[in-house]
Formats: C-alpha cells, structure tokens, sequence
C-alpha cells in the first residue's frame, strides 16, 4: 500500500466504505479499515444488504430467533439491517466523536418501493432513525421529485439524511435547496442545526456506462473521442454548483446558525469499464469537503496505485462544460441520459429489496422450528 489514500484524506475528502455486511463487523475488518485505509464513514444500499444476507452464514443465529418469533419477513429484514448499521456505527463512534459529528457516519436507505410516496418516505425516515437510535447514522432517502419534499421534511425534524440517486445538474440543485429548506424549518423550530449533517450522493460511472452504451453506437471517431469524459465532467459541474449554493446569502444565514454544509458525495465510483484507469473516480475528483464511497476493490486499487495530486476539480468547469457539449452536439440529450438513469436506479433498488425480502423468506423457512 503506498500513502495515497492518506494523501486523499488529507485532501479533504472523505473516505467512505460502499460496503457492510454482520461478517465485515464481526470479524474486525471494518474496524481495520478504519485503523489502517482512512475509512471514516460506510454507506449501505439493498443490493448490499441481499448479498450479505445470502451470502454466508452470519446471519444464522438472528434469522433463528426471528423464525422462532414468527416475524413478518419485512420486519425481519428490518430488524437485521438496523442491527448492522447500529454495529457499524458503534464502530465508528470514535471517529464521529473526533470530527465532531462530521464523519463516522452509516447510511441506512428507506424502502426503495417508497420513493415516489413522500409520506411514506417521512414515516419510513423517522421509523429507522429510531430503531437504530445512533446520533451518526444518515437515513438514505432517494432524490426523486417524492423525494425532495420528504428530505425538507426529515431534515426540519433534525434527522440527518444522505440523498441518494442523483445524476443530472439540475436535480442536485432541487435537492440543495431542499437540504436548506430543511435547515430552515428546523432553525424555526429552534432546533440545533449544529446536530444536523447531510450528503448528496451524486452517482458517477453509471453516467458514464449510459452515455459510452450510446457513443459506440453511433461509431465515429469523434463519438470514440467523447467515451469516458462525460461522468467526471458531470461530476465536477456538479462542485461548481456546490461551491455557488454555500456561498450565497441565503447560506450565510444558515451558517451564522451554525448549520452545516451538506457535503457532495461522489457515489457509483468503481469503474465499469476495464479500458479506463480503475482508480479514475477517485483521482479525478479530489476537492475539499467532499466525500468518495469506494467498494472495496476500488479502496484498494486507490491505496495500491491511486494518483492523487492536489485538487483535481478546481479550474476545470469550462472543460467540463464542453466535454458535456461535445456529447450533447453528438445527438445525445443529456436529460433523457439522467431521466433513465433515475428511473433504472430506483427499479434497481427496488428490484434488490425484493430480492432481499426473497433470501430472507428462504432463510426463515430454512431456520424455522419443526412443528409439534
């Protein structure tokens, strides 16, 4: 391992964990990984969970008593995720404590099925940030139009949240807003605004998978030129609206009440494509006051050999506005890249919860008393 992800730390971003699973806490890995890679948060997402829980034996106790019980299949599915992120953030309790609150973070999502049900996504929110009752969790509530009403509303209640599924430009700015909108009811209600973080997961290589799928399509040596520039630019558009939105008055105002930034999080950063740079995603998006979740191939690639170099975001907006141009002068329309981006990644979760709540059905039948 060389010191790059140390170098990256010290950067100013944030290393984060996409990963978690009862064998990851248990054995002590997570805990190693804080120790020795830089990892000061962990996020979590269904597909996650489905592998974690089917994946091994872990479980097995848990999944017994639950039988015994004669839970529903979703409450036990429940009450197994909530305990991982409870675990995790325990672990990473020391880290919370030591930043002030700012990282030591675990994000735990909503039902994906809700996500076009804003009050069904606020109860949801409320409902997991008081089963796991730790002050460092994030409620992961996707930003879909349900979704911003709901994340004003989760975060008026002091809750702190991670927005998840964002990929265009315009929708980051929607959930900003909602962020402040949030801070300012709870400042109404004179809510400590100092207790409240948020992130907002900009997605990043599946923009890229989306828009390469239509390059090599049409084949010329200017759709070839265009492959693989598209997702980092995006991303660094992204910071530019980050950096305008916390410097404006109305943040002044919040900051003078003590609220905190809600920090970009650059989410979806292993590379799909084995023709680019497996650490691209992280080298080029180094700036300060965000926050990278690797999976664990990706931590690893970017200890091993990452190329971290100072600040990889400042001075590139207009490059990035015109590899954005250069895709869009192509005939590919950059909003129905990101619509069906958001529509594939919430089915996607949807379809990984359902999964889950099939494995676990299994293990239930599995692990259940004989009857007599």
């Amino acid at each position: 391992m060389t010191d790059a992800l140390k170098r990256l730390s010290d950067e100013g971003v944030a290393i984060w964990l996409d990963d978690l699973s009862r064998q990851r806490i248990t054995s002590g890995n997570l805990a190693e990984l804080i120790d020795q890679q830089h990892v000061v948060g962990v996020t979590t997402n269904p597909s996650i969970f489905q592998k974690a829980i089917s994946g091994g034996d872990g479980y097995d106790q848990q999944l017994h008593d639950l039988a015994v019980r004669r839970v529903t299949v979703e409450e036990a599915v429940r009450m197994i995720t909530t305990a991982d992120v409870r675990d995790a953030a325990d672990i990473l309790r020391p880290v919370f404590d030591a930043t002030g609150g700012l990282d030591g973070r675990v994000s735990i999502e909503v039902d994906p099925r809700l996500a076009h049900n804003t009050e069904a996504t606020i109860a949801e929110a409320r409902q997991l940030a008081w089963l796991v009752d730790r002050p460092n969790t994030l409620i992961k509530i996707p930003a879909t139009k349900a979704g911003l009403p709901a994340i004003t509303e989760t975060i008026s209640k002091g809750i702190s949240v991670n927005v998840t599924l964002i990929f265009s430009l315009e929708r980051y700015r929607e959930v900003m807003d909602a962020y402040l909108s949030g801070l300012e009811k709870a400042n109404a209600m004179g809510i400590d605004l100092s207790t409240i973080q948020s992130v907002a997961s900009f997605f990043v290589s599946r923009v890229d998978t989306e828009i390469d799928k239509r390059l090599d399509a049409i084949g010329t040596p200017e759709a070839k030129e265009a492959r693989g520039k598209a997702a980092v630019a995006n991303a660094r558009l992204a910071y530019e609206a980050y950096e305008e939105i916390f410097s404006s008055e109305r943040w002044d105002a919040l900051d003078r009440a003590r609220a905190n930034r809600q920090r970009p999080l650059w989410a979806s950063t292993g590379v799909k494509d084995p023709a680019y740079r497996d650490t691209m995603y992280v080298d080029d998006l180094v700036a300060p006051g965000t926050v990278n979740t690797m999976p664990e191939a990706t931590l690893e690639a970017a200890g091993d050999h990452g190329q971290i170099t100072g600040n990889t975001i400042a001075g590139t907006y207009d490059q990035a506005r015109a590899d954005l141009a250069a895709v869009a002068e192509l005939g590919i329309s950059y909003d129905d890249v990101v619509t069906v981006l958001e529509d594939e990644g919430v089915e996607k979760f949807a379809t990984s919860w359902t999964d889950l709540l099939k494995s676990t059905e299994a293990e239930l039948k599995r692990l259940a008393p004989s009857e007599g």
